[in-house]
């Protein structure tokens, strides 16, 4: 029968062919048995991380249609299979339970906020949206054709890649706006 003390992870490390203790003196019976989220998952997504500029790759890990796992993609030219802090932290976006699926609103001249669900919020977007093109249309300016609107503008996110960018200009144009702008480029 075994002493108590040669379960220890530091006798095993002083002791064993271990002795920086980075393998077999570091595991636990525990430990042994664990297999990691990435070994487990049904597929892989690559994915860009959402925090910055710089367009870091992650590979996204998917399981029963579950995010498990997010990690730095080591075919990334970019960050070569790193994330920094933030871009760790990107499961938290998806699977944390600080997620939120309402929005908080206050109505004009209210001290209070009030909780909406989601699609009630993107139908308000939409109504002012409408509402603001339609009050502030301009056909002519000093008998110019102008065909746009100045009742509202768009600044677009430093984490927004090429593509949503370009979406984003030709939605805002399309819809007379004429302030476009992305916050990467200020």
């Amino acid at each position: 029968m075994r002493s108590w003390i040669e379960g220890w992870p530091v006798y095993r490390q002083l002791t064993g062919a271990d002795p920086l203790g980075r393998g077999a003196a570091a595991k636990s019976a525990h430990s042994k048995h664990l297999k990691a989220r990435t070994a487990t998952a049904d597929k892989v997504v690559k994915s860009v991380c959402p925090f910055c500029a710089v367009g870091c790759g992650q590979n996204v890990y998917v399981k029963n249609e579950k995010v498990v796992q997010v990690e730095g993609d080591p075919d990334s030219p970019v960050s070569r299979g790193r994330l920094c802090p933030r871009g760790s932290s990107t499961m938290q976006l998806v699977t944390g339970s600080a997620r939120k699926y309402e929005v908080l609103y206050r109505r004009p001249h209210s001290t209070e906020w009030e909780i909406l669900p989601l699609d009630q919020a993107m139908d308000m977007i939409a109504d002012r949206v409408i509402k603001t093109r339609r009050e502030g249309w301009q056909w002519e300016v000093e008998g110019k054709r102008t065909r746009r609107t100045l009742g509202f503008a768009s600044l677009g996110g430093a984490t927004l890649d090429n593509e949503e960018n370009y979406l984003i200009k030709k939605l805002f144009t399309a819809l007379g706006a004429v302030q476009i702008e992305n916050q990467a480029r200020i």
